[in-house]
């Protein structure tokens, strides 16, 4: 029966009421009634949608990150992307993987236990590829075997990438200290829970050239039930725009800014010609500077004086070596 009545049947409903054919104090008893949700108890459904919320959001911020690593660590362009967060117990999950399969048991230190992260093997053997110089360009063949030693260990080595770009994103729940634990092939071996375990699992979808794939991140519920309460969208927000910067965030960057390249320029002297005296240079002319040859030469860090310096050679290249460090109130251009 529809929610919504008809004209007919509201009109047959009025005429009922006015006739005494339907009880108004029926229907207001019907109305009272308790109502009864289903519960499965074999499938505990232990996560709020808003804690799903925000484990879609902290793991969209992981998705930005591992996309710009394996853009520029596999040289070519990737596309990836959070497909779902959905609630499960662990069961319907390890029996949804493939065998082989590409499993990194991971510790999700300083809270206790550990995750699972699955990476297709479609993914795993294009990423092979390219590290090794390929095109990524894979086979049935090779999408049906297991990974050899050489193989297992430089795909270790990805996965380890992986688990440290966690780190940030979570840095708003808890300081995460990651781990690599081992690397299984096969899901009998990755029984890190009981199967009747619920566990919140993050799918993503990761396009690697022409390469397309999976990767699971399976996050048992009692390994992030002690940070439950702070995944609420409500606190996480709060904490994005209240929370410091973390020493990781300040190392990275540092390093970041000690890689930038800045403009250096030693300056000698400077003068004053017209355009006619400059047209007519040549090869032997002497220009008169305004400093005297003894005094120091200055030196800009981009746009400004930062340095007094006195002229050198080393080796057989001409050298400036730094005599004075001008305090900020000291910089001019001169």
């Amino acid at each position: 029966m529809s929610d919504v009545l008809s004209q007919n049947e509201i009109d047959d409903l009025l005429s009922a009421l006015s006739t005494g054919e339907v009880d108004v104090k029926e229907i207001e008893d019907e109305s009272n009634e308790k109502k009864v949700r289903k519960y499965d108890f074999s499938r505990p459904d232990k996560f709020a949608k808003d804690q799903l919320r925000t484990l879609e959001i902290i793991h969209e911020n992981f998705s930005r990150l591992l996309n710009n690593f394996l853009s520029g660590y596999l040289r070519t362009v990737v596309e990836i992307q959070v497909l779902s967060v959905q609630s499960l117990i662990y069961n319907e999950f390890s029996n949804s993987i493939p065998n082989p399969a590409i499993l990194g048991i991971v510790n999700f230190s300083p809270l206790e236990g550990q995750i699972i992260i699955e990476v297709s093997s479609e993914l795993a053997f294009s990423m092979i590829e390219r590290v090794l110089g390929s095109d990524g360009s894979i086979t049935s063949e090779k999408e049906s075997r297991s990974l050899t030693e050489i193989e297992l260990t430089l795909m270790r080595n990805v996965l380890m990438k992986f688990i440290n770009l966690l780190k940030e994103p979570w840095s708003n729940i808890i300081e995460l200290r990651p781990k690599l634990e081992t690397i299984e092939t096969n899901s009998q071996f990755a029984q890190i829970v009981s199967p009747s375990e619920s566990i919140a699992l993050v799918t993503f979808s990761l396009k690697i050239g022409e390469t397309e794939g999976m990767i699971n991140i399976a996050i048992p519920h009692f390994v992030i039930e002690p940070i439950l309460p702070n995944l609420s969208s409500k606190l996480w927000f709060s904490n994005s725009s209240k929370k410091p910067t973390t020493e990781i965030q300040k190392e990275s960057l540092s390093m970041n800014v000690e890689k930038t390249s800045v403009n250096i320029k030693v300056v000698a002297g400077r003068t004053n010609i017209s355009v006619l005296e400059m047209l007519t240079l040549s090869v032997g002319d002497v220009i008169v500077l305004d400093k005297n040859v003894n005094e120091d030469f200055e030196i800009y860090i981009e746009n400004d004086r930062k340095f007094k310096a006195k002229p050198g050679k080393k080796n057989s290249k001409i050298a400036a070596r730094i005599t004075e460090n001008l305090e900020e109130g000291d910089e001019s251009n001169g």
